[in-house]
């Protein structure tokens, strides 16, 4: 039976007074204050053609009661309220800018992130390293945020290291501690130190690979992908006598793990031997691979790949991934990528860039357009330069008449269509058949 509620109190109320049962950062939050806050610098499609006007102040402030409710249920005795306050505090910080809010309560922020860590179970410690990477990536590279990694790094490593911790813990864990030191250090050694600690863990895999023909999966697999991925982008920042270092470690074991039977294993190791060939031929324009005639074998297997044991998805997206890797191996060529964002558009031109996007996007996920128009940091890192200020004027002679998108609209949603309707079809699929 449930215990009768005490006269005069109408809610259970945990720490800072906030209730227990915790209201999650809902869109509807994020798009009125991302609209707020960007109105200098939105996407043209995203304003209606007749809307009430916002008090930008008083839903700044309603917004920032909010989120100190969120800060304060980080310490509460249920592990579930933590973990809902945790990934309440994740969207807001990837759906927009808070850096003077973050900035007075870091410290506060930082300590709950440690605890949660420390003391918390998988699913809470997972919530609370997405959050130490969107705290870095808010933050961007300054002394603040190595204060963050001075306290956070050792945790981190204790648990990416810790053979007993749960397995999404330490993938988790591995994600930040690659992303958290690309934004944050310029002292080298904690740079080869990290590094070491992720080469620690992946390498494993090459290991198991020396009594079989091939690489078969684990529950460790997911981790070796994560540390495999995280200390790939930290490469991207190495002084180049460490690159040729690296390269050299590495290149001739990398093409053993394209054997994996996990498609993630295949399509990360395919991606690193990508990028290493590039730094090497930027390192070196006559580098030359001993093995390359059995690499292009491998790849161009895994390119044409008709195996009846796989999914179709599975079989599609390997392809398509190592198509682009065969090219940058035998040709040295890689396929051009536009991202739009705003009015705003960007070129991802080689493997370095396409690494460092597509680790961002994916801790970022929806709100990474809306980072590279207005997060200082990421403009910095894609060569943005400060973000693009438009005036009322420019902005009103941008937007997009309702009839017309409904009509543009309309078109793109019959083409893509007919053109899923082709992929459906078992004979548009060439490579069924082979």
């Amino acid at each position: 039976m449930p215990k009768p509620k005490k006269r005069g109190s109408n809610h259970q109320r945990g720490a800072g007074g906030q209730p227990r049962n915790v209201q999650p950062f809902s869109d509807e939050d994020a798009s009125i204050e991302t609209m707020s806050h960007c109105s200098g610098f939105s996407d043209p499609a995203s304003f209606t053609e007749d809307g009430p006007e916002i008090d930008e102040e008083a839903t700044q402030e309603d917004l920032e009661y909010k989120l100190k409710g969120f800060i304060d249920l980080t310490l509460d005795k249920s592990a579930k309220t933590r973990q809902a306050a945790l990934e309440s505090l994740k969207s807001a910080f990837s759906s927009k800018i808070l850096y003077e809010f973050i900035m007075e309560r870091r410290m506060t922020l930082t300590d709950s992130i440690e605890r949660c860590i420390k003391k918390g179970k998988s699913d809470e410690q997972c919530a609370a390293a997405g959050l130490a990477c969107l705290l870095c990536v808010q933050m961007g590279s300054g002394i603040e945020s190595e204060e963050i990694f001075k306290t956070l790094g050792p945790v981190l490593k204790k648990i990416v290291c810790d053979g007993t911790a749960s397995i999404q813990a330490r993938q988790a864990c591995a994600t930040c501690l690659g992303i958290c030191c690309f934004i944050v250090t310029d002292d080298i050694t904690e740079l080869y130190s990290t590094m070491e600690c992720l080469e620690n863990i992946f390498t494993k895999a090459y290991q198991r690979d020396r009594d079989t023909n091939g690489v078969s999966s684990t529950h460790n697999t997911v981790l070796h992908i994560s540390s495999l991925l995280a200390w790939t982008l930290l490469l991207t920042i190495c002084p180049m006598n460490e690159v040729k270092k690296k390269i050299e470690m590495h290149l001739h074991k990398l093409p053993s793990l394209l054997s994996c039977d996990d498609l993630n294993m295949r399509i990360a190791a395919g991606e690193t031997l990508a990028l290493l060939f590039e730094l090497a031929r930027e390192t070196d324009a006559d580098f030359f691979y001993e093995d390359m005639e059995l690499l292009t074998e491998k790849l161009r297997a895994l390119a044409t790949d008709g195996n009846k044991h796989r999914a179709k998805v599975d079989k599609r997206k390997q392809r398509s991934v190592f198509r682009d890797v065969l090219r940058a191996v035998e040709e040295r060529d890689f396929p051009t990528e536009m991202v739009k964002f705003g009015p705003e558009r960007m070129y991802i031109d080689c493997w370095v860039k396409k690494q460092t996007y597509d680790t961002f996007k994916e801790i970022l996920g929806s709100g990474m357009q809306y980072h590279l128009q207005s997060n200082d940091f990421l403009r910095n890192v894609f060569d943005l330069g400060p973000p693009v200020m438009l005036d009322a004027a420019t902005l009103k002679t941008m937007k997009i008449p309702r009839f017309e998108r409904h009509l543009y609209n309309s078109a793109a949603f019959k083409a893509r269509t007919k053109a899923r309707s082709k992929c459906r079809d078992k004979r548009a699929d060439v490579g069924e058949f082979f």
